[in-house]
């Protein structure tokens, strides 16, 4: 996923940060409201921020920009795209980079006296930014702008601006009356306040971690998880023991290893209650007080449900389109599921165990029916599986389809020493932006992988280059050790780092059609594409390499290879199983629900395998109630997959996953045209036709209706 929690200018209209609205002084004592200064026009001040800053910058940032805003609504001349809309889009600047470095802290190095201050400041800015979409004055001049006979005479690119400045407003209530307005405010406040809490009691729990004592608690795991687990029991003081922590690039290979059956469960359960206990961490009590405050959203703004209101802005347009697209794939995903654990049970049965197969059973044996059918073990893999490694396969990958070249360089400030920073330039040698890249687990840190972009591309007033990262949550290793990972977490970094190049190739005008700001059931497809590449035999034979250099051996790539669509039907019903539910709950028409029993007959009603769970619990859920970013917005990983499987079927069809030409057309068609196109007809500009979900059943193993 990517990740945007911002103001205003970002979580409304997609601003990351440029040249400001107007000069900021350079004497101002809070560092965070300074123009960034120094090399690669400019990088956050990351060395100087203290949290005591993010409040009184916050609070001076808003009046800035609410002054910026007063001044382009009272103008008294005709409304005109330069008066009004370009105005606009130079507006908040120094908001967008207090944001940008609040977002980071909170992100990444969280603790009790930030979330004080995110308890306080949440409700202010979505008090604030209801300021700007409500200004009557304002919308008044931006809808002028847009039905404007001189409209056709601006580019393009001019008129797909002024038109996201008119949609965005109207979508968020500029129609309203005053009276409706208010109320807008008051429950967009109230919702702020109620993320912030789930936010802080999702990573409450994820902060908590299963504590092993004895050697045995590790039979059949592999021994870069044990190392990892007793160097973070010694971390925490704890040497001699071992530590397994709540997330999921932890648990999940414990799962997947442990010949424990008891310790899995209780690992199991942990992992899968985050946010579900009783008490001040309990999330189920936040849940109806999150839905209640949404459908009264929705039906103010004019929709029967916060489902309806928040598709009508993005490709799908209906909750029965997105709904329609996953039922298609949930029950051949579903019939695979069933001929897999049978499959699995059959080992059981044959060993005797005496018992059915649950959900904290199935990664174990998954394995052991991938091994029996494909005589593939991914322990065998692992060690082919370097982070450092996977890190230069991505670089390398960027370098073959886009020219992008990534040179480390330590002279910029860095929010953690963990944190590493590449200087990214194009074919030519000249600069294109900045990688960040944040690795490790930390106390304070959202678990999880994530892309961030720091700062937008645009040449609006003047060339600005953009500053993106990617950040991850593995176990630091041991000095001198390599970190391992799992194939799992390599399709993630790849996942992520596509997010990072749909920012890195941007090749617009303006920073709110730059890069990644697009709509939400798009932008997962230019970064889910990209793990395409990390099965091509380029990377496979030149970067997945053991420790001792050795590449891994042909029979073990040709097995992978082989068992490329195994588990498929697993990954897809979990996945979809979170789709559904995120749908269904937000088609409610009663929010007063019990988050438990919800999910529990949802999960019934469409035969939801008892062996697996969902992959987002709600309770835990943070991309539909810790934000309203993925809200009855889930199934844009799916539609968005549609997308991708299909596109990469053009460089297979090319012969070459690196073909020259396909990559120059995904690149002039997709990857750098941001949101200055409508995503439908990118999508056609690139395959030449609309998509077909046909690649993705093919992918996974599953059968293809006849046409």
């Amino acid at each position: 996923m990517f990740l945007r929690r911002m103001s205003f200018g970002i979580a409304l209209l997609g601003l990351v940060c440029g040249v400001a609205f107007a000069a900021t002084p350079a004497t101002n004592s809070n560092p965070l409201l300074n123009e960034w200064t120094g090399s690669y026009g400019g990088v956050p001040p990351f060395d100087q921020v203290k949290v005591e800053q993010f409040k009184p910058a916050l609070l001076t940032a808003m009046e800035r920009q609410l002054e910026e805003i007063d001044a382009i609504a009272n103008r008294t001349d005709a409304p005109t795209f330069d008066n009004t809309i370009l105005a606009l889009e130079r507006s908040g600047r120094t908001l967008q980079r207090v944001q940008t470095v609040y977002g980071v802290w909170t992100g990444s190095l969280n603790n009790d006296a930030l979330r004080a201050v995110e308890s306080e400041m949440e409700p202010l800015l979505a008090a604030h930014n209801d300021k700007i979409t409500q200004n009557a004055r304002l919308y008044a001049r931006i809808e002028s702008v847009y039905n404007s006979p001189v409209k056709s005479s601006l580019t393009p690119e001019q008129q797909r601006l002024a038109w996201l400045y008119w949609k965005n407003f109207t979508f968020r209530g500029a129609k309203l009356s005053p009276a409706d307005k208010a109320k807008l405010a008051e429950l967009n406040q109230k919702l702020a306040g109620l993320y912030t809490e789930f936010r802080a009691n999702q990573l409450a729990d994820e902060e908590t971690a299963l504590t092993l004592e004895q050697a045995s608690d590790f039979d059949g795991c592999p021994q870069t998880l044990i190392d990892a687990a007793a160097a973070e029991a010694t971390a925490h003081g704890k040497k001699g023991q071992w530590m397994i922590t709540n997330t999921r690039s932890s648990m999940e290979p414990y799962l997947t290893y442990a010949t424990n059956r008891a310790l899995r469960e209780r690992a199991f359960r942990m992992w899968t209650s985050r946010g579900d206990h009783a008490g001040k961490h309990d999330n189920n009590l936040i849940i109806p007080q999150i839905l209640a405050l949404r459908a009264q959203k929705a039906k103010l703004l004019g929709y029967p449900t916060f489902a309806h209101w928040k598709l009508s802005d993005v490709m799908a347009k209906t909750p029965d389109a997105a709904l329609a697209l996953t039922m298609k794939v949930w029950t051949p995903a579903v019939a695979q599921v069933r001929t897999d654990v049978a499959d699995m049970q059959a080992i059981v049965d044959a060993g005797k165990g005496g018992f059915k197969i649950e959900p904290w059973d199935y990664r174990f044996y998954a394995e052991k029916v991938r091994k029996a059918k494909y005589d593939l073990d991914m322990n065998e893999v692992k060690p082919y599986l370097q982070l450092e490694k996977v890190r230069e396969a991505m670089f390398w990958m960027a370098g073959q389809l886009y020219g992008l070249t990534f040179t480390p360089i330590t002279n910029v400030p860095v929010f953690h020493p963990d944190v590493r920073v590449f200087e990214v330039k194009d074919a030519s040698g000249g600069h294109v932006g900045l990688w960040y890249f944040d690795p490790y687990a930390r106390t304070g840190k959202r678990s999880g992988a994530w892309m961030d972009a720091y700062r937008d591309q645009e040449t609006m007033d003047r060339k600005i280059t953009t500053i993106v990262s990617n950040n991850s949550n593995f176990i630091e290793p041991a000095p001198g050790q390599p970190v391992l990972i799992s194939w799992s977490d390599a399709e993630t970094m790849f996942h992520e780092f596509g997010h990072a190049l749909h920012g890195l190739n941007s090749k617009v005008t303006y920073a709110s059609l730059s890069g990644t700001n697009t709509s939400r059931d798009f932008v997962e497809f230019p970064s889910q594409v990209h793990e395409h590449w990390l099965r091509t035999p380029e990377v496979l034979n030149r970067f997945l390499v053991n420790a001792q250099g050795q590449s891994m051996p042909a029979e073990l790539v040709a097995k992978l290879d082989r068992a490329a669509a195994f588990n498929a039907g697993f990954s897809t019903v979990e996945t979809l199983a979170s789709t559904i539910v995120d749908m269904k709950i937000h088609l409610a028409t009663d929010p007063s629900i019990d988050p438990k029993k919800f999910e529990a007959a949802t999960l019934a009603e469409i035969g939801m395998p008892k062996e697996i769970v969902m992959r987002h619990r709600l309770p835990h859920f943070g991309h539909i109630f810790a934000s309203e970013s993925y809200a009855a917005g889930y199934y844009s990983y799916l539609w968005s997959e549609v997308l991708d499987q299909d596109a990469y079927e053009a460089f297979t069809e090319a012969g070459n996953p690196y073909d020259p030409a396909t990559a120059k057309r995904f690149h002039d068609s997709i990857m750098s045209v941001g949101n200055t196109v409508d995503p439908a007809t990118a999508f056609r500009n690139f395959r030449g036709r609309e998509p077909s979900v046909d690649a993705l059943l093919r992918d996974h193993g599953f059968p293809v209706p006849k046409p």
